[in-house]
């Protein structure tokens, strides 16, 4: 096993992961009542499609790093899980930078008006359903398992691993759906971004 990387505070640690997990989902939620007109002279898209990019590569790091801890590389395990972590803040940043960059799109909305006529609902059919399905669970747990992925760290990070596994059992599955499901919603919303 590791050692602590970080003293043990409790108090200290819940007040920072709860202010820091209120703050980024206020910052999110408030993301769809503004959108800023400033031309960067390149298609601010390509922010979503890092999105994609940066979730896809923290899929395959919480695989190997569940493969890692599994086979008693706890070191590597650490490395891979704290990779994951900083790829989730720029993950953040780029999302802040996109939506308000770019607002809303609308799945199916083919001529980017941003209201969806009879003929695009139409255009779009059962896909559409699956789309929201997935994007509604997308969101939901994204919001979710912020304090979930930060408490399982700390408590690592203070080496109460009998506790970090039991949160990890619930943490990795949700933090992995997220992960999966992120780049399934671009597939989903690129061809309707204007």
């Amino acid at each position: 096993m590791l050692q602590a990387s970080i003293s043990k505070n409790d108090k200290l640690a819940k007040w920072l992961i709860g202010i820091f997990s209120v703050v980024v989902f206020t910052v999110v939620v408030l993301l769809s009542k503004f959108k800023l007109d400033v031309d960067l002279g390149f298609d601010v898209h390509i922010f979503a499609k890092a999105n994609a990019v940066i979730n896809t590569i923290i899929a395959v790091l919480l695989v190997a790093a569940l493969v890692a801890v599994k086979n008693g590389n706890y070191q590597m395990h650490k490395k891979m899980m704290m990779a994951a972590l900083v790829l989730s803040v720029l993950f953040l940043v780029s999302y802040i930078a996109h939506h308000l960059l770019t607002g809303e799109a609308k799945f199916g909305d083919v001529n980017h008006d941003g209201i969806l006529s009879e003929a695009e609902t139409a255009a779009v059919g059962s896909f559409r359903t699956l789309y929201l399905l997935i994007l509604s669970t997308h969101i939901f747990l994204a919001a979710l398992i912020l304090p979930f992925i930060l408490f399982t760290a700390y408590r690592a990070l203070t080496a109460e691993f009998a506790t970090h596994k039991k949160l990890a059992k619930i943490t990795w599955p949700l933090w992995f759906y997220v992960a999966v499901t992120g780049p399934v919603v671009y597939w989903f919303i690129a061809p309707y971004y204007a």
